[in-house]
């Protein structure tokens, strides 16, 4: 390598190194400012829980540090969520420079709508799914038994499924960028839909809790997630098209 290209790798990283570093400094600031709430941060978390719960139950923790760590663990993940829009545009100032004007022009909507379709999936999972999953457990429990969530595995699966629902909603952005990037056709996408349904409903029940309500609200939405994003993508190839249309005439013919 030359010495002009380590410079440059220098510099890259160098750069690299300044943005998530200011993306670290922007959670933790946000961090620092919510935890003298950490514990109505996690009693919100936990709102959907305890409505399932019966009346003067509540959620035990059975290690000794457990309440201290676990609400801290939630207040770091909102702390993350806030400052998302400080992480992702340090992410793309730091990608910017080397994309062309039409890669810019696509990428920063697909960066924001990815961002609004992870938190619209949490948010999703939270006010509709947590109530539903939690209402069906307590009504399929048997009268013998009283239910006492541990704190600790009710925030595993609550970030399983805030994940499983948050990625499952990024499905338009992923079918956009297969269609934009000409790794898979738009008709062949088209005529996999069969295959789409039945493996969303597989992946739907790998990842969710045994029961048919959580698989069934995650299966659908990604089926018609992926039906949004074959719309998209059309149109987003009619702009492709008609962009190489106009840099073709503005070449200059050589005399």
């Amino acid at each position: 390598m030359s010495e002009a290209g380590q410079d440059t790798f220098m510099a890259h990283l160098v750069e690299l190194r300044d943005r998530l570093l200011r993306a670290v400094v922007a959670v933790v600031v946000v961090f620092v400012c919510l935890m003298p709430w950490a514990g109505q941060i996690y009693d919100l978390l936990a709102l959907p829980m305890m409505h399932a719960l019966p009346d003067g139950t509540r959620m035990i923790a059975t290690g000794v540090v457990t309440p201290f760590f676990v609400p801290v663990k939630v207040t770091l993940m909102v702390a993350f969520v806030a400052a998302l829009p400080v992480v992702l545009y340090q992410a793309w100032a730091f990608v910017a420079p080397g994309l062309y004007a039409h890669e810019k022009r696509l990428a920063l909507p697909l960066v924001a709508g990815s961002t609004v379709l992870f938190l619209l999936g949490m948010a999703f999972c939270y006010f509709f799914v947590f109530n539903m999953v939690f209402k069906f457990i307590g009504e399929f429990a048997p009268k013998s038994i009283t239910p006492a969530p541990d704190i600790e595995q009710y925030l595993s699966f609550v970030m399983t499924m805030f994940l499983a629902f948050g990625i499952t909603f990024e499905v338009p952005v992923i079918v956009i960028l297969l269609t934009k990037f000409g790794i898979v056709e738009r008709s062949k996408l088209k005529e996999a839909r069969p295959y789409v349904v039945v493996g969303a409903f597989v992946i739907a029940a790998v990842v969710t809790p045994p029961d048919m309500i959580s698989q069934f609200m995650l299966a659908v939405p990604m089926w018609m997630l992926f039906e949004l994003g074959l719309i998209l993508a059309k149109y987003v190839s009619q702009d492709s098209a008609a962009d190489d249309e106009v840099s073709s005439t503005d070449v200059t013919p050589t005399p």
